[in-house]
């Protein structure tokens, strides 16, 4: 169970190799060894994400996990629990993807789709149902500051993290009678592998920068943040812009 000041004793990472979700275990580890449970498919940097942990006192276990395999998700939740009571769950699998490419391909846009939205409404609701059971916890879900408002350069992306983030939001009000919290995360641009490449965006940060908000929403039970903060402000402006101006913004 999560202490008087916050800190966890167990966690469970949805996308056990993720960059971002795994500077948030750490950050929850230092300041004490944490049973860790990844799950994600079988892999060499599973490999290596569980070994980065155990050098830090964790006691990790691996899962596999499908977000494509729709029907395992429960089961794998299930068996994420049956080692005891799981105080944070991160959901930090997801894909960027080919823009130009999947909005003019139907099996690239279906994977992404699957990946970025079904599966993660799926894992939701799997956790909500351990969670509520349990009667504690913080569920964790990264959604991004693309979902605010559908641009050119990556609205594919983008509408798959406004329909998570959406659920997400409302699983907030859902579950917190039960004692559940629920944080919303939107990330800028994060530099990881997955942006490698890519030209930064402002405000662009790590993921250990990331995972600093993540830990401070998770001990003060907040059920929205941004990262880096300032870009509240700037997608607020955005999001307001008459289209006919928006559309002709370089983004």
């Amino acid at each position: 169970m999560i202490d008087a000041v916050g800190n966890p004793q167990s966690v469970l990472l949805m996308g056990g190799t993720s960059e971002i979700g795994l500077a948030v275990v750490e950050a929850f580890a230092s300041d004490r060894p944490l049973r860790v449970v990844l799950a994600a498919r079988p892999s060499e940097q599973l490999d290596a994400a569980r070994a980065r942990l155990e050098r830090l006192g964790c006691a990790v276990e691996t899962l596999t996990f499908d977000a494509l395999a729709l029907d395992t998700h429960a089961d794998v939740v299930r068996k994420a629990f049956t080692g005891g009571d799981i105080d944070v769950a991160l959901v930090a699998f997801g894909l960027l993807g080919d823009n130009e490419k999947a909005w003019t391909d139907v099996a690239t846009v279906v994977e992404l789709a699957q990946v970025n939205y079904t599966a993660a409404v799926s894992v939701g609701v799997a956790l909500a149902e351990r969670l509520r059971a349990q009667g504690h916890g913080s569920l964790v879900a990264f959604s991004s500051v693309a979902g605010e408002r559908a641009r050119r350069s990556n609205f594919v992306y983008g509408s798959t993290k406004a329909g998570l983030d959406a659920f997400y939001s409302g699983l907030t009000m859902a579950l917190r009678p039960s004692g559940v919290a629920v944080t919303v995360v939107r990330p800028g641009f994060v530099h990881t592998k997955m942006t490698e490449g890519l030209k930064p965006a402002p405000l662009s940060t790590t993921p250990e920068a990331v995972a600093a908000v993540v830990v401070d929403a998770v001990r003060n039970r907040r059920e929205l943040v941004w990262a880096p903060a300032p870009l509240r402000v700037v997608m607020s402006v955005l999001r307001h812009l008459p289209r006919a101006v928006f559309r002709r913004l370089p983004i």
